[in-house]
């Protein structure tokens, strides 16, 4: 049974609560990523911030991102557990019509699942089919 341990980025960076937005659009170009997770003091996640989020829902309203902090566009959070089923995971990726979500173990981020890491783990020969993905790819974008 593969899981969302065995298809994840492992090496995925928090930005705290309190960074701000510029700050987190500097971290996304310099790791060549489209969304950071949000950690609290703590580790633990409190929410995920996208490349667009901080386009759409700051920058365009005439909100400035070098004083915006990273959690007040930190929304509602889906995120999967580390022992999850890709079955599960491609799911409530498919259900939610997101296209990169976090992974947990114990309340803290130990991964994230994007769209290329799906691409890799089919490639790969990590358990995930055709039709998974075709599915995955129907129920993301065919719904916009």
């Amino acid at each position: 049974m593969i899981t969302a341990r065995d298809v994840m980025h492992a090496k995925a960076q928090c930005i705290s609560e309190e960074q701000t937005l510029l700050e987190a659009a500097k971290m996304m170009e310099k790791m060549g990523v489209g969304a950071l997770p949000i950690c609290g003091s703590d580790q633990k996640l409190k929410g995920i911030i996208t490349d667009r989020d901080i386009v759409v829902r700051c920058i365009a309203k005439g909100k400035d991102p070098a004083t915006m902090k990273a959690m007040d566009l930190g929304g509602h959070l889906h995120c999967v557990r580390a022992d999850d089923t890709m079955e599960m995971v491609l799911k409530k990726m498919k259900d939610h019509q997101i296209r990169r979500i976090p992974v947990i173990d114990n309340e803290k981020l130990v991964g994230m699942i994007s769209e290329a890491d799906l691409a890799a783990g089919h490639m790969m020969g990590k358990g995930l089919t055709d039709q998974m993905i075709v599915d995955f790819m129907d129920g993301v974008y065919a719904k916009r």
